[in-house]
């Protein structure tokens, strides 16, 4: 039977393979000798990126782009690609949510204690900010895979006593504060992860710059003897998750050069900093020869903001393993064995009876029935159509936009029973967000006795997987094109949870109507005003919601089977981080 080369992907027979090795998870086998040595001669890929959800008792993470890089994270250990990755302690957190009865959120501190979670490294490294020497140091956490593959994670930290007490704050805080704060932590990450994989004796071939954030590691690369433009752009790869121009943040030019004069030569300043500021995401684009967008809508997007470059798509998936509910992850296990570290196995998907199916989402179901009795002392019926919405509360993700009628969601409701379970966190200093919970929390109580509606506070990744198994559909709805990708739908399909949701990122891709799920307003290409695309967004969410939704689900119960049966098929075995890891493997990383 043939292998798979945990580098490249590809297929590799054992009987006839020239090159393989012998680990703690087993025999693996390469189809080349630079796969091989690669893998066994220590040059790592170092994964770059702000943010990393690795679990949710480390909340370093604030959202999809966190969760993400824990999923890239994961499979890369499955599929043994040598990876190492960096990111920032993020002492206090994003936010620890509180919720009012009205819905308002109340801000708490998310601080956790990296002790409990990973060791400290002895190495120190610094880099010099403004006129200060800011000292790092790093805790390893050593993300295991089952199979045996190893992906070392090292959270920098600055809380130093030999640093000034501002610059000890430097790692405390995720997407919070002024611009400066926000540049000196860019530094830490960029200029000081570079510095500390040295220091640690990793020898690193490829740079993944996850965002611009830690794009200042190319100033780095270029200051080292031997290095020009042209031999850190083979070095280094970007992935963009940033959808339209006004989110690329610029930093003042005098800001940039007098925190960075004492670290970057002037030549090197001038010809990267422009009169209108410092944009670290130009500056990946520029010294980065891979450079990826998140799904093919995304890629042309970003084609259109960025003409001089030459940008690809890679389509974001999700840890097939992690996010597949345990009831699930048995009914796969007993139908498509190897299904986890080949998730294209689930194709075949279509061999599992409708009533196994049924079967393991009741139990995944009653899960989160069960957890929202906990938590919010309702009881949900488990036999109702149960609607879900869980991601960051921002304005663009419009999680109010369900409730922009009420009459006609009562009227869908009156054909059949609508349960909804809502979650999410907005941003301590994002009152748009802030006050689309509380419209959610308003539109709930006005919808009492008639449509139960719950809002789960202090979303995390725990509650994520809950949801995106426990729910009968999953809603979407954000504001084109602000949405790159989006991975919860992804991972509400490895459930056989069916999606529902507007033509932007990854749905464009994995949408197939009537067959997936069902889409909300005009494709991406209609040439539609913003009053045209409202009215036929709100048509579709509630004449699809009552004319096909509901009664699919009370009186066809085995073509809404087969629904959810085809949404496994079409999409969880494509929209996964192993096959978005093989991609970046065969195309950036060799």
């Amino acid at each position: 039977m043939a292998a798979r080369d945990p580098v490249c992907g590809m297929p590799v027979d054992p009987a006839t393979a020239t090159y393989s090795v012998d680990l703690r998870g087993g025999t693996y086998y390469f189809s080349n000798k630079l796969c091989r040595d690669t893998f066994v001669e220590g040059e790592k890929i170092a994964y770059f990126s702000m943010e990393i959800g690795i679990e949710s008792d480390i909340p370093t993470y604030s959202g999809g782009l966190g969760v993400l890089a824990g999923d890239v994270i994961r499979s890369s250990a499955d599929l043994l690609i040598p990876m190492v990755a960096v990111t920032l302690v993020n002492r206090k957190g994003y936010v620890r949510q509180r919720l009012t009865p009205e819905g308002d959120q109340i801000d708490l501190p998310d601080e956790w204690d990296p002790r409990e979670h990973m060791r400290e490294l002895p190495e120190r490294v610094s880099v010099r900010i403004g006129d200060a020497n800011v000292a790092i140091r790093a805790w390893l956490y050593d993300y295991w895979s089952p199979v045996g593959g190893l992906v070392p994670v090292l959270f920098l930290d600055t809380d130093l006593p030999e640093n000034a007490p501002e610059d000890r704050e430097i790692t405390d805080r995720l997407y919070t504060g002024d611009r400066e704060y926000r540049l000196k932590r860019a530094i830490v990450l960029g200029i000081g992860g570079a510095r500390m994989l040295a220091a640690q004796g990793i020898r690193v071939g490829k740079y993944h710059i996850n965002e611009s954030h830690s794009s200042l590691l190319t100033l780095e690369l270029l200051r080292q003897p031997g290095m020009d433009e042209e031999r850190v752009q083979t070095r280094c790869i970007f992935t963009t998750h940033t959808p339209v121009a006004v989110a690329f943040e610029r930093f003042p030019r005098e800001m940039a050069v007098r925190l960075l004069k004492g670290e970057i030569p002037s030549t090197l300043l001038g010809k990267y900093i422009s009169d209108d500021g410092l944009a670290l995401a130009t500056l990946a684009f520029r010294l980065s020869k891979y450079v990826n967008g998140v799904t093919t809508a995304h890629m042309n997007f970003s084609r259109r903001l960025f003409p001089a470059f030459h940008i690809r798509a890679v389509t974001n998936g999700v840890h097939p393993h992690t996010w597949t509910s345990g009831p699930f992850r048995d009914l796969y296990d007993r139908y498509i064995a190897g299904w986890a570290q080949e998730p294209e196995l689930l194709v075949r998907v279509d061999e599992i009876p409708h009533e196994d199916i049924r079967h393991a989402h009741r139990q995944a179901k009653q899960a989160l029935v069960d957890y929202v009795r906990e938590k919010n002392g309702v009881d949900l019926d488990p036999s109702a159509l149960t609607i879900g919405f869980a991601r960051r509360a921002a304005a663009y993700k419009r999680a109010a936009l369900l409730f922009s009628d009420l009459e006609k969601l009562r009227e869908a409701g009156r054909r059949g029973a609508i349960q909804l379970v809502f979650s999410g966190k907005a941003h301590p200093a994002d009152a748009a967000g802030r006050q689309e919970i509380r419209r959610v929390h308003d539109a709930m109580r006005d919808l009492e006795g008639e449509v139960t509606g719950v809002y789960l506070e202090n979303y995390s990744m725990d509650i994520a997987a809950l949801m995106t198994a426990g729910v009968d559909v999953w809603l979407n709805t954000p504001l084109p094109p602000y949405e790159a990708s989006g991975t919860s739908g992804m991972k509400a399909a490895l459930n056989g949870v069916i999606n529902f949701s507007v033509l932007d990122g990854w749905w464009i891709e994995g949408w197939i109507e009537g067959t997936t799920g069902w889409a909300i307003g005009p494709g991406p290409g209609a040439q539609v005003s913003e009053e045209e695309r409202r009215r036929r967004e709100l048509q579709d969410l509630y004449s699809k919601l009552e004319y096909l939704i509901i009664p699919t689900y009370y009186l066809r119960k085995d073509e809404w089977a087969t629904i959810m049966r085809s949404s496994i098929a079409k999409i969880a075995y494509y929209f996964n981080t192993h096959r978005m890891m093989r991609r970046y493997a065969s195309e950036a990383y060799l």
